[in-house]
């Protein structure tokens, strides 16, 4: 049965990991459907993440991606066929001050600049997992050295969850406005240019397709989500989330393992069911 949504949608915008593709990083047969549904109806797609752009490669093909790619949580905006649109990259001296703050805290950091993701050691925290999932090998380097010239994210790595909230409120206070800081999975902390958030990316979306921001619907699962939730007309978190990001969501779907990106689409984007 179809019922009629309770706004006009033109454009969804959705996180990757955690809401469009498994614990597992896979793109499932019924969120590939949800995304042609979608355009059957004329309603746009688009994807950001914190991952870099080729580390979305993988999913361009099966979800036939037409639209702006939002890599680096909207540090870096690509074509589908990967050429740059717009780069946002932190000046060289907040990124000094950045790596300095995450290893004051006692965390792995990490770099990307360019094409280059410079790690301090390929055995450290989820190093192999990222390779894994982004399909490229990471540079190991003792010395970030012209790497922060250009760098468009620096990312703390811990397992150890609690400190990992101390150090996201430790960095955000010592920046300020000289960068956006936010989990984007409770073990990696994202440092990036202040402009280059998820907010941001719904901001920029909104300039250079001419849609308006209350047509788009954003999905996430992270507190760097929450930044486009803000934004947008209509947000759906993953049942996964936190109890905090499901509080700043207007509704809140399955989790990631459930479905939960084809069902959001289905039941809050096209009405079905």
């Amino acid at each position: 049965m179809m019922a009629q949504p309770d706004r006009k949608i033109s454009l969804v915008l959705a996180d990757v990991d955690g809401t469009l593709v498994t614990k597992e990083k896979l793109l499932t047969e019924r969120a590939i459907k949800a995304v042609e549904a979608l355009r059957a109806r004329g309603i746009r797609f688009a994807l950001t993440s914190g991952r870099p752009p080729r580390g979305m490669d993988m999913l361009i093909a099966p979800l036939g991606i037409t639209e702006p790619i939002a890599g680096f949580n909207g540090g870096l905006f690509v074509k589908p066929d990967l050429s740059i649109i717009e780069a946002r990259t932190l000046s060289r001296e907040t990124a000094e001050q950045t790596v300095a703050l995450l290893h004051k805290e006692g965390v792995d950091v990490w770099v990307y600049s360019g094409e280059d993701w410079l790690v301090p050691s390929a055995d450290g925290p989820h190093v192999a997992r990222e390779k894994w999932t982004v399909k490229f090998d990471p540079t190991v380097t003792a010395d970030f050295g012209k790497a922060l010239d250009s760098a468009v994210k620096i990312v703390g790595v811990s397992d150890d969850l609690e400190l990992m909230k101390t150090v996201e409120k430790d960095v955000q206070a010592a920046l300020g406005d000289h960068a956006s800081a936010a989990r984007s999975q409770p073990y990696y902390l994202d440092v990036t240019h202040p402009k280059a958030n998820k907010g941001g990316v719904v901001e920029s979306l909104v300039a250079m397709l001419g849609i308006p921001a209350e047509e788009i619907a954003t999905l996430g699962d992270q507190p760097n989500d929450v930044l486009m939730f803000e934004k947008s007309g209509l947000s759906i978190a993953m049942g996964q989330a936190s109890d905090e990001v499901k509080a700043r969501a207007t509704y809140v779907s399955a989790s990631s393992e459930e479905e939960g990106f084809a069902k959001a689409i289905e039941r809050h984007v096209l009405g079905l069911g």
